[in-house]
């Protein structure tokens, strides 16, 4: 007879406290400060509007892969979308992108 499965508790927040820890980790991880703040103002704004991937693609006239693509290569540093495209996608969001540097 099979044991029963027994979930392990995982807690995305230690783990990260505990990862950063490591200097190596914690200076790759700094190094993408930007990307994950333009990821977080992303999803933040697509929140806000209270729509899913797909509506947001919709709106832009894009695929909804196309969509995931562009919010898991900010961190990823595979792709950055461009200007126009953040643009895009803020204004399907009814947000205006704005850029600031601090």
């Amino acid at each position: 007879m099979a044991k029963p499965h027994k979930p392990i508790p995982f807690d995305p927040a230690d783990h990260l406290a505990k990862s950063l820890r490591n200097p190596a980790f914690k200076a790759a991880y700094n190094a993408l400060e930007d990307e994950f703040s333009a990821l977080d103002a992303l999803l933040l704004a697509r929140k806000e509007a209270g729509l899913t991937q797909a509506e947001v693609a919709e709106r832009m006239g894009i695929a909804q892969s196309s969509l995931a693509r562009i919010e898991s290569s900010l961190g990823s540093r595979k792709h950055s979308p461009s200007l126009a495209t953040l643009r895009r996608y803020a204004e399907a969001c009814g947000k205006k992108l704005t850029i600031q540097i601090g």
